[in-house]
């Protein structure tokens, strides 16, 4: 089996794919592991892409990992590199409006519409609904007039704002700051008005099929990685600062998160 490597999960344009490429390639070489590098294009899902039997170094969501059974072992994850995330591997969702809406908190759009990519993301559901918790009160048991969803991945969510089919939508906001590094148009037109607590960020796994040995070499190979002159100019365009050991037990606040949501009586975004 050649295990593969994929970074679909924050490929939201051809230069980001692109990037992503050469550094998976080059932590197949550093850690002297045959991968393919997989470049998915739309509509591909990425749960089907986590249900693989050969991943070896592959994005995934925390929040699907720590609700499964069988985990994928964590290979590391990525501390992102602006000053927001404060050198930890950490990440937000981001409530984005159109850059030219009259929306200026997040509570102007309630009684809107609200877009969502899909149930089992993090920063584009269970963040979000975690979040609104804040704002219910006894009069106000939901929030938006309409919910547009599932769109299965976040940039349809950021196009259904920019159309007008939604008012308001939660993003990933490391891929939106990733979109706004590499000038795509789509992030020039949306403006930030809310932002959740931090939650770790997206890891990098590998399948129970792919020995420890060798999950140790890719391993090692993320730690390096800022280390590389050779890479510097691609973790730039990345916004990655480094790798670091990914821990388990971060992602337990993502289900807790959804209990507290669901013991409000908020199972679903409304």
């Amino acid at each position: 089996m050649v295990p593969i490597a994929s970074a679909r999960m924050y490929s939201w344009s051809p230069t980001l794919t692109a990037a992503w490429r050469r550094l998976l390639e080059w932590v197949a070489a550093r850690a002297g592991v045959e991968m393919k590098v997989l470049e998915l294009a739309d509509p591909y899902p990425l749960e089907e892409l986590w249900a693989r039997d050969d991943l070896g170094c592959v994005f995934m969501c925390g929040y699907p990992w720590a609700m499964r059974a069988d985990r994928p072992h964590l290979v590391a994850a990525p501390v992102p590199s602006p000053s927001r995330y404060g050198g930890r591997p950490i990440y937000f969702t981001d409530f984005v409006v159109r850059a030219d809406s009259a929306y200026r908190t997040l509570e102007d759009t309630f009684g809107g519409r609200l877009a969502y990519s899909i149930e089992h993301s993090h920063s584009g559901y269970n963040a979000a609904r975690f979040h609104l918790l804040a704002y219910r009160r006894p009069d106000r048991p939901t929030f938006y007039s309409k919910v547009l969803g599932p769109l299965h991945r976040q940039l349809p969510v950021i196009d259904a704002v920019l159309d007008g089919r939604a008012d308001v939508g939660p993003v990933d906001a490391y891929g939106l700051d990733l979109l706004r590094r590499h000038g795509a148009e789509r992030a020039q037109r949306v403006r930030v008005v809310a932002s959740t607590v931090e939650a770790p960020s997206a890891p990098l796994v590998a399948s129970p099929a792919v020995d420890a040995a060798t999950r140790g070499r890719l391993t090692d190979a993320l730690l390096a990685a800022h280390t590389a002159p050779e890479l510097a100019q691609t973790l730039d365009e990345l916004l990655v600062a480094r790798f670091v050991a990914a821990k388990p037990d971060a992602f337990d606040v993502m289900v807790e998160r959804q209990r507290q949501a669901e013991a409000a009586g908020y199972p679903r975004l409304a």
